[in-house]
């Protein structure tokens, strides 16, 4: 280890205040795509939420996970799938990163934040729940499973998707989705956004 490297135990990790000590711990978990969360209410009311952590769990099935924060049945969107088991996914244009942001304020629950924050609303192939009109990629999700972590008091929602939206050209031949290509809006931690380059790609890799 070089002299001037800074060196962070785990003693001194605990000792942090808290809000820092969830920045650095958020960032440093790297680059990822940001994610919005559209879900309906009892009531009807739309809902749309920021997140950081969408999971690949696997191709067949088709699986992906969200980290849910403790106290996840309290929050809106869980508590919206958990009535209904519906939810979509968005992934958006970088241009799109301050109302983005704006969604992660706490609003009340009879607040939609499509409204508030300036998103408007889509519904496709009736489901309920709404996907965001101006996403670059839409997809329809039908919740799984949840699985407790009992750790911290987080939980992994786990879904999979029922109907994908995206534009003619985003998908090659190969089935890869060039998200970078499309300039979709990247993140690190929890206020730092960003966009994205493919440096290269390589062929799979034989021993």
């Amino acid at each position: 280890m070089n002299s001037k490297d800074q060196h962070i135990s785990q003693e001194e990790i605990q000792q942090m205040d808290s809000r820092k000590r969830g920045v650095f711990m958020n960032s440093l978990a790297g680059f990822r795509t940001v994610i919005l969360v559209g879900t309906v209410s009892s009531e009807g009311i739309n809902n749309l939420a920021i997140f950081n952590s969408l999971i690949h769990f696997g191709a067949d099935p088709a699986l992906w996970g969200l980290v849910c924060r403790p106290n996840a049945q309290e929050r809106d969107t869980v508590r919206n799938i958990s009535a209904n088991g519906k939810y979509t996914l968005n992934i958006i244009h970088v241009s799109e990163r301050n109302k983005a942001h704006q969604t992660s304020a706490k609003y009340g629950r009879l607040v939609s934040e499509f409204d508030v924050c300036g998103f408007d609303t889509e519904f496709q192939n009736g489901c309920i729940a709404p996907f965001v009109k101006s996403a670059i990629v839409k997809m329809e999700m039908e919740a799984v499973m949840t699985i407790p972590i009992p750790l911290n008091g987080t939980s992994i929602l786990i879904g999979k998707p029922v109907n994908i939206h995206l534009p003619d050209g985003l998908v090659g031949q190969d089935g890869f989705a060039d998200l970078a290509g499309a300039g979709v809006l990247g993140c690190q931690g929890l206020d730092a956004y960003l966009s994205a380059t493919v440096i290269e790609r390589f062929p799979y890799a034989q021993p």
